[in-house]
């Protein structure tokens, strides 16, 4: 089972105290602001711990302990055994280029890579949909010019756990991250590889097949 910390158990309590209660309450109780516990609201409800009605506010959730464990199981996985083959354009790629390879893949974001291997950025389907609108010039202009260039990208290792990955997505509002390692160099330079993708669609899709049965 993944180990709750201090404020979760704390938020956990208050909803077993004051059910319904909603998340502004919540972190008026313990004097934070109410994107602060964002994350552990998600992944509290994410686990079954709680439950939320629009408009009602959160109470305690009603999952099984069978449910719980299975989700508990599929977060303490490492990134590296759900983990997708990354979908990568140089910096030299157009935005044309892009906009073609997010069809072609289906994906929501593209990893970009120099000459070397290296990351050097990501572009997602917000950044060319906001650059290409009422722009005839964007086919053409240069990844390496638009993308959001690294190390200003939220990423994940193949040894962190899809727990670790999904609070990063929650807190950073991300659809996905980069799988990183360090990458070996024939200059001698440093940097990292992208070496796989990890969204919320890969941990959804892990969530549906381990609790189908349970329905």
């Amino acid at each position: 089972m993944i180990e709750l910390s201090s404020r979760q158990l704390e938020i956990l309590e208050l909803v077993r105290k004051h059910a319904p209660i909603t998340g502004e309450q919540i972190a008026e109780l313990l004097g934070v602001t109410r994107p602060s516990i964002r994350s552990d609201l998600s992944l509290l409800t994410m686990l079954g711990y709680i439950d939320a009605k629009p408009k009602v506010g959160y109470f305690v959730g009603n999952r099984t302990a069978k449910e719980t464990s299975d989700v508990a199981q599929i977060t303490q996985r490492l990134v590296k055994e759900v983990m997708s083959i990354p979908v990568v354009l140089r910096e030299t790629a157009t935005v044309n280029d892009a906009v073609a390879t997010l069809f072609l893949h289906n994906v929501g974001s593209l990893i970009v890579a120099d000459a070397s291997g290296a990351l050097a950025g990501v572009i997602s389907r917000k950044d060319l949909l906001k650059l290409t609108l009422g722009n005839a010039q964007a086919p053409s202009v240069l990844l390496g010019m638009v993308m959001t260039r690294y190390p200003n990208i939220i990423t994940v290792t193949p040894e962190d756990t899809v727990h670790e990955a999904l609070r990063k997505m929650i807190e950073h509002e991300v659809d996905g991250l980069p799988v990183v390692q360090p990458l070996d160099r024939a200059d001698g330079g440093s940097g990292v590889e992208a070496v796989g993708r990890i969204t919320k669609t890969t941990i959804a899709r892990l969530l549906f097949d381990m609790t189908a049965h349970l329905q």
